[in-house]
């Protein structure tokens, strides 16, 4: 358990550097930044494989759903990711203020980006409820929250209030 918890962490530590260096021409190559999300994806692998106590059986069910579910996760990061770049653009142009207009644009696309989100876990829920026992399923997505919830975090703390 030990283990799983310092991967989670050092994903947690890199995550932030990730998003910051994509964004800002920090000098890290496009490679590299490949490298660092394979690792991270990774880990995260190894951290829910660690915890699930997958039968052979269930293992050979439940990782196709996991892979469709990360991939699937891929593109919905990728549009917040979209999202904080706008509002960071945004942000700065108005030098630590932005429009109207962009508020309610960028309110409109977190929202509709959560809703998606809320969609997604519960359309897996149900695609791992077919192949695991509830408990597996539950412990399943508790780990998908709990990491979410510390990214997310990660993030909040480098965004700076809408002004």
């Amino acid at each position: 358990m030990m283990k799983c918890a310092s991967l989670l962490f050092v994903a947690v530590l890199l995550a932030p550097v990730a998003v910051m260096a994509e964004g800002s021409g920090a000098g890290v190559s496009d490679v590299n930044m490949e490298i660092l999300k394979e690792k991270l994806k990774a880990d995260k692998k190894l951290l829910i494989a660690g915890n699930m106590d997958l039968t052979e059986a269930e293992a050979k069910q439940f990782w196709p759903i996991y892979e469709s579910y990360q991939a699937e996760l891929k593109g919905l990061n990728d549009r917040l990711g979209r999202t904080i770049l706008m509002y960071a653009q945004g942000y700065e142009e108005g030098k630590g203020h932005i429009t109207e207009d962009m508020a309610k644009q960028l309110l409109s696309e977190y929202l509709a980006v959560e809703d998606t989100e809320t969609k997604l876990r519960r359309t897996y829920a149900d695609k791992v409820g077919q192949v695991l026992p509830a408990t597996k399923t539950a412990r399943y997505l508790q780990m998908e929250s709990k990491i979410r919830a510390l990214l997310r975090f990660e993030l909040a703390q480098q965004i700076p209030l809408v002004y």
